[in-house]
């Protein structure tokens, strides 16, 4: 019996996608999740419940298309395999039907920099790629167009896109995008709100950029951010 390839990131596709639907981001079957491996991907097979997916059923694909396993991919693999491709920089791609988020793409909206955690999805915005058929080449190309230079995404009708280096990460993200278009659509009832400029977000980008890896706070902090270990 051949040994199965990639046995630890099946098993955490697959706690990934369970806590997708605990988290109360996606439901069912919707959504899907892939992981880039050596000379290609791993991603969550077609119309299967991820309470009744195992190892053997996560489908194992090459960039040219090309799979192999018990299952058939995922019918969105053409926009996991093309992120994949366009994006070195991740090694995920998280795509789920939460309510808030779609909520606002079913009316073509992104988030804008209405609050500073936008910074988190890689720019001063979120944006929203136009409509096309699920599982096509046109909706593919809409959405590594809307992510350029971008860490996550709406699809219009349809629903978010998340990237990241890690599947914690990836899924952390998802949740953050959920708050915040969550946020954006209550704000909503008070009018239409305040917008930061494009320099205070790339400001907090580089304050977290910094805050993640340990690095000195920049020039500008204000003295209680430049404390530091009592010596003695």
């Amino acid at each position: 019996m051949t040994s199965l390839s990639h046995p630890a990131p099946r098993r955490a596709i697959i706690d990934t996608c369970l806590a997708m639907n605990g988290s109360g981001i996606n439901q069912g079957a919707s959504g899907n999740l892939s992981v880039r491996v050596e000379g290609g991907f791993l991603i969550t097979p077609s119309s299967l419940p991820y309470d009744e997916t195992a190892p053997e059923d996560i489908v194992e694909m090459g960039f040219d298309g090309s799979y192999v396993g018990r299952r058939r991919p995922s019918s969105e693999w053409r926009f996991h395999r093309d992120i994949l491709k366009a994006r070195p920089d991740v090694d995920v791609v998280l795509h789920t039907h939460s309510t808030f988020a779609t909520a606002l793409a079913v009316h073509g909206r992104g988030i804008p920099s209405f609050h500073y955690m936008v910074a988190l999805a890689g720019g001063d915005s979120i944006r929203c790629a136009p409509y096309a058929t699920f599982g096509t080449q046109e909706l593919s190309d809409q959405a590594v167009a809307a992510l350029e230079g971008r860490l996550a995404c709406l699809l219009a009708n349809h629903g978010m896109i998340v990237l990241g280096k890690t599947l914690k990460g990836a899924l952390a993200l998802a949740v953050e995008v959920e708050t915040l278009a969550r946020q954006y659509l209550h704000a909503h009832l008070l009018g239409e709100p305040v917008i930061l400029p494009p320099e205070e977000i790339a400001r907090v980008a580089e304050k977290m950029r910094r805050m993640k890896y340990g690095l000195p706070p920049d020039e500008d902090a204000a003295p209680e951010d430049t404390a530091r270990p009592r010596e003695g």
